[in-house]
């Protein structure tokens, strides 16, 4: 399986867990998702009354300077941790 797809199938699968994962661990897996979709942090930090997407735009810049490739490896490797911590 390539790696695009192995990424692909963690993606669909990370949302079948049978128990939600820490808001850390969302964030993580946000993070790494975004990095490797789009890349580089493309939009402005929401305002400070909106705080999960202050929350999630932080978790997005952490991967900064990440590549695509990078960030599809480390959200594979996360999300299979998630997947066996928490089944499915």
């Amino acid at each position: 399986m390539s790696n695009l797809a192995e990424f692909q199938k963690m993606a669909e699968d990370v949302k079948k867990v049978k128990t939600r994962p820490t808001d850390q661990e969302l964030l993580d897996l946000y993070g790494l998702y975004k990095q490797a979709i789009v890349g580089e942090i493309n939009i402005d930090r929401p305002g400070m009354t909106n705080l999960k997407g202050k929350a999630k735009w932080d978790a997005w810049n952490s991967r900064n300077g990440m590549s695509k490739d990078d960030a599809t490896s480390a959200y594979v490797t996360l999300a299979k941790e998630v997947i066996s911590k928490y089944g499915m």
